[in-house]
């Protein structure tokens, strides 16, 4: 699939001089910057979708750990007193 963009000159010649101190062409400059910016609006959309599920099932549940309790259980990782995951409740 062929798809054309167009850009201002100076955003042209910003991407053709960035490509030049790179040594890639502009398309690779270009794929890139698209390829980095699709993954991060997605992985933005994943944790959206993620809250919105959390939120749903406290919502529902009222199930929850404070931010206290976790980071209590954080800040064992690693350690010799690692603890397990800590239980929600009501």
């Amino acid at each position: 699939m062929a798809t054309s963009l167009k850009i201002d000159d100076t955003l042209k010649s910003r991407v053709h001089h960035l490509a030049g101190q790179r040594r890639r062409s502009p398309h690779w400059i270009m794929l890139e910057a698209i390829q980095q910016y699709v993954e991060r609006e997605e992985a933005s959309e994943r944790f959206k979708q993620e809250a919105l599920t959390s939120w749903a099932a406290y919502k529902e549940t009222g199930r929850h750990l404070t931010g206290q309790e976790m980071r209590t259980w954080l800040n064992t990782w690693g350690t010799e007193a690692e603890r397990a995951v800590p239980e929600c409740h009501k």
